[in-house]
């Protein structure tokens, strides 16, 4: 834990952000969890596709890098999102950021547990503190998405 806290606050002294290094290299996640069968955006968001539909939340590194979230702003089921695009933004004790979809398509469920316990985000980020979920307009989108490995 100590190590996780030293390597966050050196990155942040040394000012390495997604904004100033899109392309991370694998130790800048090497103390974050990166699960097998999800798909990565390099904004830090994952996908997990199971049939018609696909699973959207941000990643470990994400929720890591952003502290304690307080807040989480979602939108209204029905609704599209677009590949590269915002959908929603995360407020954490430390900044706002604003989340992107990795793939386009209506959204068919959000997660409403996220308004009363944003905190699901930082404790189980690839379980219980998902965003969305979506079907899928163009599932070949899906491909330009990194695996595990590369996003490591």
């Amino acid at each position: 834990m100590a190590l996780r806290m030293w390597a966050s606050s050196t990155a942040n002294a040394l000012r390495l952000s997604s904004a100033t290094r899109p392309h991370f290299s694998p130790l800048s996640r090497c103390f974050s969890s990166v699960l097998d069968g999800l798909k990565h955006a390099n904004s830090h968001e994952w996908v997990k596709h199971e049939g018609s539909v696909a699973t959207i939340g941000i990643t470990d590194h994400a929720q890591d890098h952003l502290g304690e979230v307080v807040f989480v702003d979602l939108p209204e089921t029905g609704g599209s999102v677009t590949k590269a695009t915002g959908f929603g933004a995360v407020e954490s004790v430390k900044a706002t950021s604003d989340v992107n979809s990795p793939i386009s398509g209506e959204i068919v469920e959000v997660n409403s547990k996220l308004s009363e316990t944003p905190g699901l985000i930082n404790s189980s980020p690839y379980e219980d503190g998902w965003m969305i979920k979506v079907k899928p307009s163009n599932p070949s989108e899906l491909d330009s998405l990194m695996g595990a490995k590369e996003y490591t």
